[in-house]
C-alpha cells in the first residue's frame, strides 16, 4: 500500500476518506513526526496525542475559510503536515525553516499566532465577532489542552463567549484523563440527545404548551427546568461549561476519528458556544512517550530505536545548577519554599518537590496567581523562590510590580531561559527582561557570568533577604567551571576581570566569557581593553564602571537582551548623571523579535559571541580614529 500522506491533496482530500483510510493516515503521520522530531528536537508527546484530533477537525471543517486556533501552538505539527508544509517539515525548529508554533506568516492555515498558553479561546472569540460583524458564515474552532485550562485568561475568555452568546466551538484536549466506558456512553448519549434537532423542537413546543394551561403553567415549566437542571448536574460532567454559557459535549475518545467527526458535525449545527470535550493520550502511539510523556513533551534529538537522548554535553546546564543549588540550600533553610507555573521538570524544580513536598507549589499556567501567592508567603516570614521563564514571567508584570515590588517583599525570582532560547523562537526568546525589570523600584537585578556565580547568586539573595530579586540565566549548559559551595557576594558590588586603558568592556551576565576571549584577541591587536563582569544589573556598582571608564577611551556595553532600555541604557544614564564624557557603544539584541535556530547559531549571528564582540570593538575604534580632533581619542590604536 502506497503512502497516504505523500500521496493525497491535503487538506481538501481528508473527507473522502473511509475509516480505514483515516486511521491508516493516522498511523503515517505519527511515523513521520517521530522520525523528524527524532532528528530535530522538538514537543513529540503533545503532537502524537492530537494526530487523529486533527484529522477529524480537518476532515469536518474548510480551513483555511474555517478558523482552527491551538493553544499552546506546540501541537500542531500533524496540522503542519495536512496543510501544505510536509515538503518542508524536516526544517521545522531549524534556523530559517518552519516554525514549531502557528504563525501567521507561515501559512494561511495559521489563523493566529500560539507561543504561550491559555490564549486560544481569547483568539478564537475575536475572529468569531469579527465574523459576525462582516456578515461571513465560517466556522471559528479553538483547540485548548487541560493544562491552558488552568489560565485565568482561558475562564476570561469563557465567560466572555457565554455572555456573547456568538457561534464558537472549544475543543477541550484533555490528555490527562481516561476514558471510562460506562461512564463516558452516558454523557455521550446526552450530547447527541441535546443536539438532535427535534429534541430541541420538542423541548420548545411543550414550553409553549405548559405556558397556555392558565395558572399552573408557568411552575410547571420552572418545575422541569429545575429538574433538568439537577439531572445535569447529577449526570453531566461538563456543568461548569453550561453555567457559562456553553454546550456541553462529551467526553468523546480523541483516538476515535470517526466518533470526533460526528460530535464535531453535531456540534456545528448548534447556535452559540459549544463545547467538546475530547479525552487523548500524550504520546500515543510511541511506547517510550506513552510511558514518559513528560520527558517527551519536549526533547532534544533521540534515539528512535530506544528512545535515548542523543547528548554530548560535559557541562550541567544552568537549570540543573540552580536545581541542586536551591535543593542544598533548602535543607538548611525551612523558611525556603518553591514556586513553578507547571514548569517544574523545565525549571529544575522537580528534585525540590520529591524532596521537599510541603514547601512545593505547582500552581498550574497561572503565572499571575503564582507570583501573589509567593508575596502573600513572604509576609509572613517564608522565602519564595519563583522558578520561571523570562518570557512567561511576563504574564506576571503587573502582581510583579504591584504586589511584590510595591511592599519590598523578599521573593527570589529564577529568571530561567533569559536571552536566546535557540529552536523555540520567536514566542520564547527571553529577551526584554533587563529591560522590563530594571525600571521596577525596589527590585534588585542579578545576571551571574558562569554556573559558580549563579550558585553564589542564589545563596546571596536567600542568605540575608534585602527585599525582592531578580536572578536571571540561559538557557543550556554552563561554561565547565569548578564548582565549589556557594558562597556570598558582595552586595551591589561588580567585579573588574581585566584591566586595560583603551577600552572598558562591560558585560552582562554569560556575556562576560566571551568578552574576555575577545579582550585577549584585542590586545593582540594593539587594543589595551578592561573587562568588567558588573553582577548586578540594578543597582549598579557604580564606583567601579564610572572610575574605570575615566580610565579607558571608549566603553562598550555587551547584553543578551534587547537594546531599548536594557543594561547598557542603564550605564549610559550612569555615566551621564556623573558627567563622565566617553564614546558608548552597546551591543545586544536588535529591535525586532529573534527568530529560532541553535543557541549558539544565534549568538554568533547577533554579534553576542567573542568573534562578534572582537569585531564590534574593532569597529568601534575605526570610526573614532576618524574623529578629528576628538579630545575622547588621544592616540592612534595599532591594529
Amino acid at each position: 500500500m502506497g503512502s497516504l500522506l505523500k500521496s493525497l491533496d491535503l487538506p481538501d482530500d481528508l473527507k473522502a476518506l473511509d475509516p480505514d483510510r483515516l486511521k491508516q493516515l493516522a498511523r503515517e503521520i505519527r511515523h513521520y513526526i517521530i522520525k523528524i522530531v527524532s532528528d530535530n528536537g522538538g514537543h513529540l508527546a503533545p503532537n502524537l496525542g492530537v494526530v487523529e484530533l486533527t484529522l477529524a477537525l480537518h476532515s469536518t471543517f474548510n480551513s483555511p475559510r474555517d478558523k482552527i486556533i491551538w493553544d499552546v501552538g506546540h501541537q500542531t505539527y500533524a496540522h503542519k503536515l495536512v496543510t501544505g508544509r510536509l515538503d518542508s517539515f524536516t526544517s521545522i525548529r531549524r534556523y530559517g525553516g518552519l516554525s514549531g508554533f502557528p504563525k501567521l506568516t507561515e501559512s494561511q492555515h495559521d489563523s493566529f499566532g500560539t507561543g504561550h498558553s491559555s490564549t486560544s479561546v481569547s483568539a478564537a472569540l475575536g475572529l468569531a465577532k469579527a465574523r459576525d460583524l462582516l456578515g461571513e458564515r465560517d466556522r471559528v474552532v479553538a483547540v485548548i489542552g487541560d493544562g491552558a485550562l488552568t489560565g485565568g485568561m482561558a475562564f476570561e475568555a469563557l465567560n466572555n463567549a457565554g455572555h456573547l452568546k456568538t457561534d464558537l466551538l472549544v475543543v477541550l484536549n484533555d490528555n490527562k484523563m481516561s476514558i471510562n466506558t460506562n461512564v463516558g456512553s452516558l454523557p455521550a448519549y446526552l450530547g447527541r440527545l441535546r443536539t438532535d434537532p427535534k429534541y430541541s423542537r420538542i423541548k420548545a413546543e411543550l414550553e409553549s404548551f405548559f405556558k397556555q394551561i392558565p395558572v399552573l403553567g408557568k411552575r410547571m415549566v420552572d418545575s422541569a427546568e429545575r429538574l433538568k437542571r439537577s439531572l445535569k448536574y447529577l449526570l453531566v460532567p461538563g456543568m461548569l461549561f453550561e453555567e457559562l454559557g456553553f454546550t456541553y459535549l462529551g467526553p468523546v475518545d480523541g483516538h476515535n476519528i470517526i466518533a470526533m467527526k460526528d460530535v464535531f458535525w453535531r456540534a456545528a449545527r448548534i447556535k452559540g458556544p459549544v463545547l467538546v470535550h475530547v479525552l487523548t493520550e500524550k504520546g500515543k502511539g510511541y511506547a517510550y512517550a506513552e510511558r514518559a510523556p513528560v520527558r517527551f513533551h519536549g526533547i532534544g534529538p533521540f534515539n528512535m530505536n530506544d528512545g535515548r537522548t542523543l547528548s554530548s554535553r560535559e557541562a550541567p546546564t544552568y537549570t540543573e545548577v540552580f536545581s541542586n543549588t536551591i535543593v542544598s540550600l533548602a535543607r538548611q533553610n525551612k523558611k525556603i519554599v518553591a514556586i513553578t507555573a507547571a514548569m517544574a521538570t523545565g525549571t529544575g524544580l522537580d528534585q525540590f518537590a520529591s524532596l521537599f513536598p510541603e514547601r512545593f507549589f505547582d500552581v498550574g499556567i497561572a503565572e499571575q496567581h503564582g507570583i501573589t501567592f509567593a508575596a502573600a508567603l513572604a509576609t509572613r516570614g517564608f522565602q519564595p523562590v519563583v522558578a520561571i521563564y523570562s518570557t512567561f514571567l511576563q504574564r506576571g508584570y503587573d502582581q510583579l510590580i504591584h504586589d511584590i515590588c510595591l511592599q519590598n517583599l523578599p521573593v527570589v525570582l529564577a529568571v530561567d531561559r533569559a536571552g536566546i532560547v535557540g529552536e523555540d523562537g520567536e514566542t520564547h526568546q527571553g529577551q526584554f527582561d533587563l529591560s522590563y525589570l530594571r525600571l521596577i523600584p525596589n527590585l534588585a537585578v542579578m545576571a551571574p557570568m558562569d554556573e559558580q556565580e549563579l550558585q553564589n547568586m542564589l545563596y546571596t539573595a536567600l542568605e540575608q533577604p534585602r527585599g525582592p530579586v531578580a536572578i536571571r540565566y540561559p538557557r543550556g549548559q554552563g561554561e565547565g567551571v569548578q564548582l565549589a559551595e556557594p558562597a556570598s557576594l558582595p552586595w551591589e558590588r561588580g567585579q573588574l576581570l581585566r584591566q586595560g586603558q583603551d577600552l572598558l568592556i562591560i558585560a552582562a551576565g554569560t556575556t562576560a566569557g566571551p568578552a574576555l576571549k575577545a579582550a585577549r584577541r584585542l590586545a593582540e591587536a594593539g587594543v589595551d581593553t578592561a573587562v568588567i563582569n558588573p553582577r548586578f544589573i540594578k543597582p549598579l556598582d557604580e564606583e567601579l564602571i564610572v572610575n574605570w571608564a575615566r580610565k579607558c577611551r571608549a566603553v562598550l556595553t555587551v547584553e543578551e537582551n534587547v537594546l531599548a532600555g536594557g543594561f547598557g541604557s542603564s550605564v549610559i544614564e550612569l555615566l551621564h548623571s556623573r558627567e563622565c564624557t566617553i564614546p558608548v557603544r552597546r551591543l545586544g539584541l536588535e529591535d525586532r523579535f529573534i527568530e529560532q535556530g541553535p543557541r549558539g547559531k544565534m549568538l554568533s549571528r547577533c554579534r553576542l559571541d567573542s568573534a562578534g564582540i572582537y569585531r564590534t570593538a574593532l569597529d568601534m575604534i575605526k570610526k573614532l580614529k576618524k574623529v578629528k580632533g576628538g579630545a575622547a581619542v588621544e592616540r592612534i590604536w595599532a591594529r
